[in-house]
């Protein structure tokens, strides 16, 4: 199993990224280089949680998203062709006074086949570069989107 910390500051407010991170609709790979639209299939939506499948390059899973508390989304994934046990996402989105966000990403890797540990073992040498690269480029659209500058202070770190 593979644990990346990733954390960067944005100029979007928490409401703004949890938008962008809840957008399911078409044009998702904009935001999360990852989620291609035709992996993106939504097959539940309610207020505060949703279910949905998406991935890209042959990699795909069902994610259950929980953002009851708007500053912490946990997408847990319930179904993959790579991904088990522990696997998914938290993103925890702290205001700080100075007017910009800090937003720490958790991502768990747990390989429930050959090819997923193999894949989790190369995330444990490369991901922390790898992601956190994707992780920039996804505050950065957010950011855009919402007419703001880019954030900064990208830190990882790998368990």
């Amino acid at each position: 199993m593979t644990t990346i910390h990733l954390h960067q500051t944005t100029t979007a407010t928490p409401e703004q990224f949890l938008a962008g991170l809840t957008d399911f609709g078409p044009g998702r790979k904009e935001l999360f280089g990852n989620s291609a639209d035709s992996y993106l299939k939504v097959h539940h939506e309610g207020p505060h949680d949703a279910d949905v499948t998406e991935g890209s390059s042959g990699i795909w899973e069902t994610l259950h998203y929980d953002w009851t508390d708007p500053h912490r989304v946990v997408m847990t994934t319930t179904d993959s062709n790579l991904w088990g046990g522990a696997s998914g996402h938290t993103y925890t989105l702290t205001q700080q006074s100075s007017g910009v966000t800090d937003v720490d990403a958790v991502v768990v890797r747990d390989g429930k086949n050959l090819r997923g540990r193999l894949l989790a073992g190369v995330l444990g040498l490369f991901g922390t570069r790898v992601l956190g690269k994707q992780f920039k480029k996804s505050v950065e659209a957010i950011e855009a989107r919402n007419g703001g500058a880019t954030g900064k202070n990208t830190q990882t770190r790998e368990e």
